[in-house]
């Protein structure tokens, strides 16, 4: 989904969005390596975007909780992401377009940083996509929290802390690096984007996810 989509759509709700976007890019070369072309099913940075100092592989999804996207992709990439080799290391990142994206990424961090994400993170999808349940304000936020058996004032205390405000300056940070346009989207060694829209499907986002770690393994 296009981040300008975002923008437009946010006052009509997320049962209404749009069905499909695609990130538009350059020039496509003739040549493709492994069945995919730069250009087209990955882009190249220009420059290469921070990466954690594990020494490991960097694969970052950026998401975000309200995209129907993001939301049927979840699945597929819960699956892939179990079968990562050992020197790859994966982690989500909440993207931060507007108030709304920031709310929900607070969510995120308040949650990570207490040690709930695994527990709540599937249900915050569901509340949204399959309950309908509007998660627009702080308040809505907190009420759906506690729900989960997660500690209402610490949750509180953590959503509006300055550990989240810092971890969404990191996301907008990232997000920046990456020249990212939509979601989801697939950050790979800081060095690789690719996504469903560019790939052609969810599916051959990942395989192209799998090219490009291997790329990755090569010299800049």
């Amino acid at each position: 989904m296009k981040r300008r989509t975002f923008i437009h759509q946010h006052a009509l709700g997320a049962a209404a969005l749009a069905a499909a976007g695609g990130i538009t890019l350059g020039s496509v070369p003739a040549a493709a390596q492994g069945g995919f072309v730069e250009g087209r099913d990955y882009r190249r940075l220009g420059n290469p975007a921070p990466v954690p100092g594990h020494g490991k592989i960097d694969v970052v999804e950026f998401f975000w909780y309200g995209c129907p996207h993001c939301n049927a992709l979840e699945p597929a990439l819960d699956a892939w992401a179990a079968k990562l080799p050992a020197d790859v290391a994966f982690r989500r990142m909440p993207v931060v377009f507007g108030a709304l994206h920031e709310a929900h990424a607070r969510m995120f961090f308040a949650l990570e940083a207490m040690g709930q994400l695994p527990a709540v993170h599937k249900r915050v999808f569901a509340a949204l996509h399959v309950q309908r349940r509007r998660l627009d304000k702080p308040e809505d936020i907190i009420a759906f929290v506690a729900e989960q058996g997660v500690d209402k004032a610490k949750f509180t205390e953590a959503y509006n802390g300055f550990g989240a405000a810092s971890k969404v300056r990191q996301s907008q940070q990232l997000a920046q690096a990456y020249a990212l346009d939509g979601v989801p989207a697939l950050g790979i060694a800081g060095r690789f984007l690719t996504a469903g829209s560019m790939a052609g499907s969810n599916e051959r986002a990942l395989q192209a996810a799998d090219f490009l770690i291997a790329q990755s393994r090569k010299p800049a």
